[in-house]
């Protein structure tokens, strides 16, 4: 079995380091003011991959930060994906083209299925489907816009279509502190049968080891965020206990 994935998270907004409590753009922190040095410290702690969210793209449906990005890719040794503002095969080759191993496409997935189809039939794994959820249902455009779309239904035509790897985020627990929601990460990985990356609520060492303990359900790894920012742990310290 493949090692169990650890995804640092570099949210950026205005050029920073931030990170929003439950996807709400009014309750933020801000947390360095070099994207690329965040990068950098948890490339040194042993990262091999580092998860980008250009913030301010997923907002304004274009892309805004993303020469942090590509630097995060030229310079570093490291794997990078990108979700945010992408809404065009021009976005998705821009990054790929220059480096980027994984672009993500959230929104328009659901807002232009047809097209997200023909990409990942275009560019494979190099395509993960953002799944971001409020009760159930996937939520839009930097989460502002809540769908009349289920998770599970849109992770299942996407799968049928080729996807490899979906990010699923359980909205309610994104920035609060208070654990993944485990059942429902794997329920979506048995219902698309692809592996599934968890987003949102990791607090603590044991909420990683709980998630690693159902990797044979199809959940592949976790991407980390504001537990590493309030100091819960060190990134060394979760990779010493389920990256290895």
């Amino acid at each position: 079995m493949k090692r169990f994935e650890l995804y640092p998270a570099i949210d950026m907004r205005g050029g920073k380091c931030v990170r929003l409590f439950q996807g709400d753009y009014d309750q933020e922190t801000v947390y360095g003011d070099s994207p690329f040095e965040m990068a950098k410290m948890f490339a040194d702690q042993g990262a091999t991959w580092i998860h980008m969210v250009d913030l301010d793209g997923a907002k304004t449906a274009e892309k805004v930060n993303h020469e942090h990005v590509l630097r995060v890719a030229a310079e570093l040794d490291v794997k990078v994906q990108i979700g945010g503002g992408i809404r065009t095969e021009e976005d998705i080759a821009f990054y790929l083209e220059k480096g980027v191993d994984r672009v993500i496409l959230g929104s328009v997935a659901v807002k232009n299925p047809v097209f997200t189809k023909e990409m990942l039939k275009k560019y494979g794994e190099q395509i993960a489907i953002g799944l971001d959820a409020r009760d159930g249902y996937v939520a839009t455009e930097g989460w502002l816009d809540k769908s009349e779309v289920k998770a599970t239904t849109l992770a299942k035509e996407m799968a049928e279509a080729g996807a490899k790897h979906f990010i699923f985020t359980d909205i309610s627990r994104d920035g609060t502190l208070e654990g993944p929601n485990i059942e429902a990460i794997a329920e979506l990985a048995r219902v698309s049968g692809a592996d599934v990356i968890a987003s949102g609520g990791v607090s603590s060492l044991d909420d990683l080891i709980a998630l690693a303990d159902r990797q044979d359900e199809g959940i592949e790894g976790a991407i980390i965020g504001k537990a590493l920012y309030a100091e819960r742990f060190t990134l060394s310290e979760a990779l010493g206990k389920v990256g290895q």
